[in-house]
């Protein structure tokens, strides 16, 4: 490891690092534009000049300049300080002065660095230099004026994304930043690049003029448009969430968000249920509370109940069902809407084992049924890495573009049943073979034999380094699939078991994919946040919380538990779910056991320990598997924008859906 002197003291830093990391490592603050620690190195804006000695003597870029033994680095010296002005003088030569008018104002590296390293004035009198908008999508507003040519938007989209849409154009002073023939930028991560943008010229179209960040209150959460469980922060104003930003979190999502979790935030507000409702002459009215409870309450079903768990449902939210219909002798849970039936009585064998960031060092990687870059995008983030670092991957399934390297071996999934044998060998000779599972897959019965397969290739070992390597996953696709199934929330025949019981009363936890039209001889009670497809079909609704209004619980596909606050209040008369579910166990008689969110969550640690605190949870050993796969493979998501009840209420994911994937041309107000 080299030895380097930054402004007087010694220290180690890791072979390959750069000036740029050893002075960090130092503590010491450099300013920069174009650097980003997950992107490749550009050195091309040079705010991050330093002193090097041995070394011409001169300032250098430190984000460039690798650690060598024996340097002698000054972040601090007159010549830095001059350089380091000069540059920002530069960088604001052409730069507007609209900070008043710029959504990127009080969050903006450029204003912080030109306070922290600027000069006082400017010595340039020069018109500025004017460059025509660009139309980069219904997400993407741009004021390219203010761009400073950084090109952390190209290299996040050519490196991360995987997709060649944004580039520069022309030479000199009329470079230019867009995207190629001025289309819109279609892929499902685009909005990373407004978060990435370190000045104005990419910033929110939905969001422009909205707030300032100061009026905002900052919430931790967990976003649920997905199984990944990225890691959000919900901006909120009053009783009105604005936005969803990004946390990092390097186990989870990084520091990226998809455009769907991104972007469903005005989806919170829209078609949202605020009261109770009756069904009267086939016909839904308003009513009170007082009203429907002793409603639902009045058919007295005994133990003929049973619950169906939503996609965007928190564990406090089932455990509270699964408590009210164990009072009442009912033990008719499913979460599963769509009547998917693999066994989940080993809860390995339907969890992502590898985790996100160890599928990262895999060398040989089959996907079964699996549209990745619809059901889990930061998933597919972390396999084109796998691929870029030499990783071979193969797809069951119709072809889609998975932007990195990777073969198609059909749509049958009876292909699982006797591999290819170059498919085979590569797995068989992989030091870390991995398998991942999709929705398609499991629905075509493949999750049996991936466990053969995953068992007489050995994916379960111990590497060279003594670490432990599970390469089997299943990938879900619901943010409380993993919650429910480790609450009990899977009959042995799925749905199905829930149609044949002909409950009296069914509860609908949100559950908006479900035919309730086989449930024609039970009462639907919908207990939900949307005026959705499970709304339309109940007879009695309960207006509850959506997931920024309640503190809860969300296990990812990965089988990692995690925390999430309360960034508003319910509108209107909505309440939280868990204290309808109270207010139904007094309607009924019976006891569930607690007064409180507080007593409910004691209730359920109690029972279930792993709900305990954040992480991983161990599910044990896979088992042994067997069986054979058949049918043909059809992905489940028809449409990557509208996939639950928020998003499809969401007027920003409406218009992604019909400009991005439908090719309906959006007009503006002014045309």
């Amino acid at each position: 490891m080299p030895k380097v002197t930054v402004d007087g003291v010694e220290l180690e830093v890791p072979a390959g690092a750069t000036v740029l990391q050893a002075c960090e490592l130092a503590g010491k603050e450099i300013p920069r534009f174009c650097y980003h620690e997950r992107l490749s190195i550009a050195g091309n804006c040079r705010m991050c000049l330093v002193e090097v000695k041995p070394g011409p003597p001169k300032p250098q870029a430190s984000c460039a300049l690798p650690a060598a033994d024996g340097q002698v680095i000054r972040t601090d010296s007159e010549m830095v300080k001059k350089a380091r002005e000069g540059v920002m003088e530069f960088l604001l030569i052409n730069h507007p002065l609209d900070c008043p008018i710029c959504d990127q104002g009080g969050e903006c590296d450029l204003q912080d660095q030109s306070v922290a390293y600027g000069r006082g004035s400017s010595r340039y009198h020069e018109h500025k230099r004017a460059v025509t908008e660009k139309y980069m999508g219904p997400l993407i507003k741009t004021t390219m004026t203010r761009c400073i040519q950084c090109t952390r938007c190209v290299r996040f989209s050519e490196e991360i994304a995987g997709v060649d849409e944004i580039g520069a154009l022309y030479r000199g002073e009329n470079m230019q930043i867009s995207t190629y023939l001025e289309k819109a930028s279609t892929h499902e991560l685009s909005a990373n690049v407004i978060d990435l943008c370190p000045v104005g010229a990419l910033t929110s179209r939905p969001y422009a003029f909205e707030a300032r960040p100061w009026e905002l209150k900052k919430t931790l959460g967990i976003d649920v448009s997905d199984a990944c469980g990225a890691n959000i922060r919900i901006d909120a104003r009053g009783r009105e969430v604005l936005r969803f930003l990004p946390r990092n979190n390097d186990d989870v999502n990084e520091e990226w968000l998809s455009d769907k979790g991104r972007y469903q935030a005005d989806g919170l507000t829209r078609r949202r249920l605020d009261r109770p409702w009756i069904r009267r002459d086939g016909k839904l009215v308003a009513a009170s509370w007082e009203e429907v409870l002793p409603a639902v309450a009045s058919i007295n079903p005994g133990s003929s109940i049973a619950a169906i768990a939503g996609d965007l449902v928190d564990v406090e939210t089932m455990y509270a069902a699964k408590k009210l219909l164990a009072e009442l002798g009912s033990h008719l849970l499913e979460g599963r809407q769509t009547g998917m039936a693999y066994a989940a009585d080993n809860l390995a064998a339907v969890n992502f084992n590898t985790t996100f960031a160890g599928i990262e060092t895999a060398d040989a990687i089959l996907i079964v049924g699996s549209h990745i870059r619809n059901e889990a995008p930061l998933l597919n983030v972390r396999l084109r890495k796998a691929a870029k670092q030499g990783a071979k991957v193969f797809i069951i399934g119709p072809v889609w573009d998975p932007t990195y390297k990777a073969e198609f071996l059909g749509t049958d999934a009876a292909i699982l049943n006797k591999l290819p044998q170059h498919v085979w060998d590569a797995l068989a000779h992989a030091k870390r073979p991995a398998i991942i599972v999709g929705g398609a897959g499991l629905a075509r019965g493949a999750l049996e034999p991936a466990l053969a397969v995953s068992n007489q290739l050995g994916f379960v070992r111990t590497l060279e380094d003594g670490s432990a390597w599970n390469g089997f996953n299943v990938l879900h696709m619901a943010a409380s699939r993993m919650g429910g199934l480790m609450l009990g929330y899977a009959q042995k025949g799925g749905i199905a078991d829930l149609v044949a019981a002909a409950p009296k009363l069914v509860l609908s936890l949100g559950a908006d994919e479900v035919d309730y039209s086989k449930f024609a001889g039970s009462m639907v009670v919908y207990i939900g946040h949307h005026g959705d497809k499970g709304a339309h079909a109940a007879d009695i609704i309960l207006p509850g919380a959506a997931f920024t209004e309640k503190d809860g619980i969300f296990v990812n596909t990965e089988g990692r538990v995690q925390f999430s606050e309360r960034a508003v209040f319910a509108p209107g008369q909505a309440r939280e779910d868990w204290t309808i579910l109270r207010a139904l166990a007094d309607a009924f008689g019976v006891n569930v056991g607690f007064d409180s969110f507080q007593q409910l969550r004691t209730s359920l640690v109690a029972d279930f320990t792993a709900f305990a605190e954040e992480g991983l949870v161990d599910y044990g050993a896979l088992p042994a598997g067997g069986g054979e796969a058949s049918g043909e493979i059809v992905y489940p998501i028809a449409d990557f924008y509208l996939t639950n009840p928020i998003a499809r209420a969401s007027a920003t994911l409406q218009r992604c859906s019909a400009e991005l994937l439908h090719g309906e041309i959006q007009a503006e107000a002014a045309e």
